[in-house]
């Protein structure tokens, strides 16, 4: 049996959400509890996702979507709920007295509180990003030089995304300390005896994603975050590709820092978070300044509002955390479980598929991963066999994935990507197995 999420060393009805103001009422309002739906748990092998038609853009096309570990499609709740605060509480929030701007608040604050309960923190551990570049930016640059000192060292992984690498880079740099990087193995998982080499008395950040975004290769978080306590380092997890497909349990994980992005779990753009435990939060000095994050300014000085608002400069994304707490709604509607027995389905499904097909290799082979599958055809670069699936409407993403180390590691220049969310179906993966097989015959 394959180890599970949080296991040591191991891996990892369409419902509207409450929406901001009824008849211009409060926006805010909790949701009324309702039962889960258990309509994915009976689903067929082979059949259309019960929850596929909540998609608009996916059942209006004829492209078959398989680029979520880009973006995801956003279901009608999300986009209804964007659309009520924009039509009936349109305001910006906490600085007026007026009836519209509380609405907004209140409507902007109850979002926070969804987002935190949904990953288990207090809300005030919850600071608005832009998604999870923010929020790990965030984190290196107001975090990372209460700690680091010459000599000092910054642990990463080859799996990374550039945004879990250059931030530390230009923290490193500024500090005098030094980034280094823990090796994956020809499987893409990560090298735990390497990773325990590198891991040392100087090291004072460990920084490392929660399933490779590249790769799909979902990392053991609670036993990362031990061994780092082991020596007294902090822990940022780079969540980006966690919270569509994993229950994100920040306490059960242990980390210090955990950045996620709202587009990857069914939600807006240019909306995320940065969980941060609270102690760590109460010691940074704000990112960013301006509006919003004082409590009072003089020429003189200034003193700071308390969390979350100290890191939130500014007029912030109010209907994009609105929209992500509907994102949130929506998946807890549904059967956690269901969902990830069909992705899980759909990746085997499609593994075993392509497979087949003379000169294919798949490239990420760990244990344990998300429903994403990397794959090269013949030596073809990837960019030409992506373009020749465009134009059978297969949509996937091709190069190095922001993953350029991995893509070294690998000695390659990328790979085409084929990553499922929750309404993809087997039809989907048999579209694209006989779509690559053209190609192939066309090399």
């Amino acid at each position: 049996m394959s180890p599970q999420p949080g296991s040591a060393r191991g891996d990892p009805s369409q419902e509207k959400s409450p929406q901001p103001g009824s008849a211009r009422g409060d926006p805010s309002q909790e949701k009324s509890a309702r039962p889960r739906s258990t309509s994915g748990s009976i689903l067929a092998k082979g059949s259309q996702p019960a929850w596929r038609d909540d998609f608009p853009l996916v059942v209006d096309t004829d492209v078959v979507y398989l680029d979520n570990a880009a973006t995801t499609q956003k279901p009608r709740s999300v986009l209804a709920a964007i659309e009520t605060y924009y039509e009936t509480a349109n305001a910006n929030v906490h600085r007026a007295a007026h009836r519209l701007s509380d609405e907004a608040t209140r409507a902007f604050e109850a979002a926070r509180g969804t987002v935190a309960k949904r990953v288990n923190a207090a809300p005030e551990e919850v600071i608005w990003t832009r998604g999870t570049t923010e929020g790990i930016n965030l984190a290196a640059a107001a975090y990372a030089p209460t700690v680091l000192q010459p000599g000092d060292r910054v642990l990463v992984t080859e799996l990374e995304h550039h945004s879990n690498i250059v931030p530390w880079q230009v923290a490193c740099q500024r500090a005098g300390a030094t980034l280094a990087a823990a090796k994956v193995t020809p499987a893409g998982e990560l090298d735990l005896d390497d990773f325990e080499a590198k891991l040392d008395g100087r090291t004072r950040i460990v920084a490392v994603s929660h399933v490779s975004n590249a790769l799909g290769t979902v990392n053991d978080i609670p036993w990362v975050v031990a061994r780092a306590k082991s020596v007294g380092a902090t822990t940022v997890v780079d969540g980006a590709q966690g919270p569509a497909h994993l229950d994100i349990d920040v306490q059960a994980l242990g980390c210090d820092f955990y950045a996620f992005s709202g587009h990857k779990m069914y939600g807006p753009t240019g909306i995320g978070a940065l969980f941060g435990r609270r102690e760590l939060l109460e010691a940074m000095p704000p990112w960013q300044t301006g509006g919003e994050m004082i409590e009072r300014v003089r020429i003189e000085e200034t003193t700071y509002a308390p969390l979350p608002f100290k890191f939130e400069a500014g007029t912030p994304n109010i209907a994009g955390a609105i929209g992500l707490a509907a994102a949130v709604d929506y998946l807890e509607s549904l059967d956690g479980e269901a969902i990830r027995a069909h992705e899980a389905d759909l990746l085997a499904y499609a593994s075993a598929s392509l497979s087949q097909i003379e000169g294919l290799e798949v490239v990420g082979t760990a244990r344990v991963k998300g429903p994403v599958l990397s794959f090269l055809l013949d030596g073809t670069h990837p960019h030409d066999v992506g373009a020749l699936l465009d134009q059978q409407a297969i949509a996937v993403r091709t190069g190095h994935h922001c993953a350029m180390p991995l893509m070294d590691a690998f000695g390659i220049p990328g790979t085409v990507r084929a990553s499922f969310g929750l309404y993809n179906s087997r039809a989907d993966v048999d579209a694209l197995t006989q779509a690559v097989r053209k190609v192939r015959s066309m090399l």
